[in-house]
């Protein structure tokens, strides 16, 4: 049986049984381009029922070819016609090898031999010329133009022909000529699924919706096609278009000819969908299949993670997590989001000191991510310590290329309250923490001039260096003043309404001891304009007499 026939019937057995998984699978990722995939799959399926050794021994031939293993190719070849003496493409495949090692003669032979059993068939002579231009397209490009019009003689509409043409012009970089090339063959042959692989291949980065509509004609003729399907997914995939990409997966997953480590893209990509309990099932399936799978324990806790319901399950599934790394870091690499989720979930459950170890490993395999730092400050301040959120924050804001106002606002408040924690047991190192907060205040001015929060920490820490509660009445009084000014000028004031209370409270307080009660009544007053409700507040002022 030729070939070219055999092919055709094969495809259509595959199309009616996704679950026959015969050399065929192989043979379209090979014809593809694909060929570590290619390989994968022909020795997957080698001793299945129904896989012709010798069609699957000579791809995997080709592919030792291809991969420069010539003894190996030589070994594959020679268990082909092992398998089958009549099929001739084994001798195609030992004439290429000859070719490799410079013995055109025995080439020739080998060629002949294969011509011999196969018969004017387009596909043999398209193999033979593909076998000369493989091994020097200059040295033998008489050769290769003899069998491609060799093969046009016998069939015009061979598809093979024009793939093979196609090839040629994608190596000079000729697109438009290449895709050309690729339509005539899958207009000739409709199950020629390379065609449309290749055609779609030469625009899914650059136009992967063009990419898409040839993927979807190539299953619209052949739906079970493990490669189309895993094609049209990594179209979606490539134009960014992660829920669309997520389905294909999802369809092509339950394909048998899918490969194990596209289940971690289809698990990737249900959870970046925001697809959270599909993500989750999923994952817990292939732990259930698999339970040293580190890949799916990873996305069955991140899915987790964003299932309120899941919520006390969070903790032991982090912990989970963690043991699994820790046990081999080498191989159970974390990825950021692994570190910041179990750290947050640690933090949660009140176990701080398990969390900042999750974040200085974190920090120490991936200290340009400053995330961590900011994370691990968040994380002091969970626990009330103020000195290493301090610490913790002004290593995230070296880290950023341009911090902003709220970054200098965020660290000059930590260190404040750092200096606040260490004052009564060690007073230098509080006062190291008060310079600190009053050069970021400073900062805080320089990047948004006018805003009342800098002059606000002015006089809080004028305040907490007072040497007594006498000075500290009037030690804050210069700078709340100012921050009062610039707060009035302020057109949204309700998001300060605490700074504002501590502001005009102190100010009132201030006048009222310099017994100059219309202004402590009149800093009062604006006190109550952001604490309305405050009735005891109103009564007290109320009752002040000028």
């Amino acid at each position: 049986m030729k070939f070219r026939t055999l092919f055709a019937a094969s495809l259509a057995a595959f199309a009616v049984s996704a679950s026959a998984q015969t050399h065929l699978e192989g043979a379209e990722y090979y014809k593809a381009d694909q060929l570590d995939n290619a390989k994968e799959l022909l020795l997957r399926n080698l001793n299945n029922s129904g896989t012709d050794k010798a069609i699957a021994n000579y791809y995997l031939g080709q592919i030792a070819v291809d991969e420069n293993k010539l003894d190996e190719a030589q070994k594959y070849f020679e268990a082909g016609v092992q398998a089958n003496p009549g099929y001739g493409y084994n001798y195609i495949g030992l004439g290429g090898l000859a070719l490799k090692k410079g013995d055109k003669k025995a080439a020739d032979e080998q060629f002949k031999k294969g011509e011999g059993l196969i018969k004017k068939d387009a596909a043999a002579e398209i193999a033979i010329a593909r076998a000369y231009y493989d091994a020097d397209p200059v040295l033998y490009a008489k050769e290769i133009e003899k069998k491609v019009a060799k093969a046009r003689k016998i069939n015009l509409q061979a598809p093979e022909i024009y793939i093979f043409e196609g090839d040629q012009e994608k190596d000079k970089k000729n697109w438009g000529g290449a895709a050309g090339k690729y339509e005539m063959a899958k207009s000739y042959n409709a199950n020629a699924t390379e065609a449309y692989v290749k055609y779609a291949n030469l625009y899914t980065q650059v136009n992967p919706q063009y990419a898409i509509t040839m993927l979807k004609e190539l299953l619209s003729v052949n739906p079970s096609s493990a490669l189309g399907q895993r094609e049209l997914a990594n179209a979606y995939y490539n134009k960014k278009d992660f829920s669309d990409a997520a389905r294909e997966y999802g369809v092509y997953v339950n394909n048998p000819n899918h490969f194990k480590q596209d289940e971690d893209r289809y698990a990737l990509l249900l959870f970046s969908s925001s697809e959270f309990q599909k993500g989750y099932d999923y994952a817990s399936k292939l732990l259930a299949e698999n339970p040293g799978n580190f890949t799916a324990r990873r996305f069955q806790f991140m899915n987790a993670a964003n299932i309120p319901a899941m919520k006390e399950q969070l903790v032991p599934m982090a912990e989970e997590l963690l043991a699994a790394h820790n046990a081999n870091p080498a191989a159970n690499k974390f990825a950021p989001i692994d570190f910041t989720l179990i750290a947050e979930e640690f933090t949660n459950a009140k176990r701080t000191d398990e969390a900042i170890n999750v974040l200085n490993e974190a920090m120490k395999e991936m200290p340009e991510n400053a995330s961590f730092n900011k994370q691990l400050a968040m994380t002091y301040l969970e626990a009330n310590n103020f000195s290493g959120a301090s610490d913790a924050f002004e290593t995230y804001i070296a880290k950023l290329e341009k911090p902003d106002f709220n970054d200098f606002s965020q660290q000059a408040t930590f260190s404040f309250y750092a200096g606040v924690e260490n004052k009564q047991d060690n007073p230098a190192k509080a006062e190291d923490y008060f310079k600190k907060a009053y050069d970021y205040a400073t900062k805080m001015e320089a990047a948004l001039p006018g805003n009342y929060k800098p002059y606000k920490i002015y006089g809080d820490i004028a305040m907490q260096r007072a040497a007594s509660d006498a000075e500290v009445k009037t030690a804050a009084f210069p700078m709340y003043s100012e921050a009062a000014s610039l707060l009035e000028k302020s057109e949204d004031t309700s998001k300060y309404a605490r700074d504002a209370k501590n502001i005009y409270n102190y100010l009132g307080n201030y006048y009222l001891d310099q017994k100059d009660v219309a202004k402590a009544k009149e800093n009062f007053n604006k006190y109550l304009q952001y604490d309305p409700d405050n009735e005891s507040y109103r009564k007290f002022v109320e009752g002040l007499k000028e």
